[in-house]
């Protein structure tokens, strides 16, 4: 399976795409960040957010794209365009039929280092080394980008498995 993992940001967007190999094997395909001209108009930065998360969906084909679920942030207006950015991704993710899920930081802060506390250095070693990396991959946004991937990975096909046979139990008693 293929997730493509992103961490919305209007002015820096995490992106990171993690294939599994086998059981509990992960191999890192790509990561980068997507930035945009904090002077441009609004607009201008959704539609050159869109055009480049389109070149990643296009090139790497993903099975699902895993994003950061925002709920909660001091600043309203970083709350905003965060927001704003994860639409964009959902609404690409949308138009090429793919599948979107979406974690929150202490879902993908447990599923990477077992606890939901852990702090950003945490994750990022954890990363690194679940991907087997000579080095931490710079900004941030990127190694929270591929967290989100491997939280999918490792939570998400459980998940499905849960929903599936719940699915299935339902249709049973019909």
């Amino acid at each position: 399976m293929r997730v493509l993992g992103i961490d919305p940001g209007l002015t820096r967007c995490g992106i990171g795409v993690v294939d599994s190999t086998g059981p509990q094997q992960l191999k890192l395909i790509d990561v980068g960040v997507i930035k945009t001209d904090p002077d441009a108009n609004l607009e201008q930065r959704l539609l050159q957010l869109e055009i480049e998360l389109n070149k990643w969906i296009k090139k790497f084909k993903p099975d699902v794209i895993a994003v950061e679920r925002v709920f909660s942030q001091l600043n309203v207006r970083t709350a905003m365009a965060t927001g704003q950015a994860a639409g964009v991704a959902l609404l690409l993710a949308a138009k090429a039929e793919i599948k979107v899920v979406m974690h929150t930081p202490s879902e993908v802060k447990a599923a990477v280092t077992g606890s939901g506390r852990a702090d950003k250095k945490q994750v990022a070693e954890m990363v690194k080394r679940l991907l087997k990396l000579k080095e931490i991959p710079k900004p941030v946004d990127s190694t929270d980008a591929l967290a989100l991937a491997i939280c999918h990975h490792w939570r998400g096909v459980g998940n499905d498995r849960i929903a599936a046979a719940k699915a299935k139990r339902i249709t049973k008693r019909k």
